[in-house]
């Protein structure tokens, strides 16, 4: 059975800081990590890495996930940290437990302002005698300190600290992730946007500009043509028509219809 992917890569031209057309890859990382198989076989990291590495340059993760296997994360937090281009990531709904480990892997990690990280304990099915629970458990402190692991190296908080964070299963919004620094920064509008904001800006600027050239040119093509000055015109402009005295046209009208009875 073919497995059901639970990333989606794409590409997308894009205009860089020097006006020139690039190819910008872009990862998205949506659902349950695993969804359906991840180690039971080795479809599914290999091809994985064959979609990354399929193409060079900076790419952009979006993550709107609740997390799902850890191993998976662990290979795809590998796969992107050893990844050649810069890597920024993006949450855009919520990073949470294995999925805020593949967030870890960004250079640089940015956050919706109303998206949301968690972060706990990892966990896992068991079945047998004591003994079996006593491995099950090792097992799972062994996982959560390689989890650590990727916590430490971005943020740069303490283990314990980190440990504490996870057995209380932290909810963090955008604000709490930047200040314990699982995050970098907020999402705002790009830089290509604000270029086409301040494009705006210019083009209105140009248009009052354009206007006052206009009304100084016409002054100049009078002043030109008629050998008044500047001030002569703004005098003439100011004068008020005289009122016109002399016959109406209702009267001109009742004289007309009056001649016409005798013509």
């Amino acid at each position: 059975m073919k497995n059901k992917k639970f990333w989606n890569f794409k590409n997308r031209k894009i205009q860089n800081q020097e006006n020139e057309e690039v190819t910008e890859r872009i990862l998205e990382l949506y659902g349950t990590i695993a969804e359906e198989s991840w180690f039971d076989d080795d479809v599914t990291p290999k091809l994985f890495k064959e979609e990354l590495n399929s193409g060079s340059g900076d790419i952009t993760v979006w993550i709107n996930s609740p997390g799902g296997d850890c191993v998976a994360a662990a290979q795809i937090y590998n796969m992107l940290t050893d990844y050649k281009g810069n890597v920024t990531v993006k949450i855009d709904g919520i990073a949470a437990s294995a999925a805020s480990v593949v967030a870890m892997a960004g250079n640089k990690v940015l956050m919706s302002p109303v998206s949301m990280m968690m972060i706990h304990n990892p966990a896992t099915f068991a079945f047998g005698d004591h003994a079996e629970m006593q491995k099950a458990m090792a097992m799972l402190d062994e996982v959560k300190e390689s989890i650590i692991n990727a916590y430490v190296i971005k943020t740069g908080l303490s283990r314990s600290k980190l440990s504490h964070l996870m057995d209380a299963e932290t909810w963090m919004n955008a604000n709490m992730a930047i200040e314990l620094g699982f995050a970098d920064d907020m999402i705002t509008k790009t830089e290509q946007e604000k270029e086409s904001i301040e494009g705006l800006n210019n083009m209105t600027d140009s248009m009052l500009f354009s206007r006052t050239a206009i009304s100084n040119t016409l002054q100049n093509k009078l002043e030109k043509h008629y050998g008044v000055s500047k001030e002569d015109v703004t005098k003439q402009a100011e004068i008020k028509v005289l009122e016109v005295k002399g016959t109406s046209a209702s009267e001109l009208k009742e004289r007309l219809n009056f001649m016409k009875r005798f013509i």
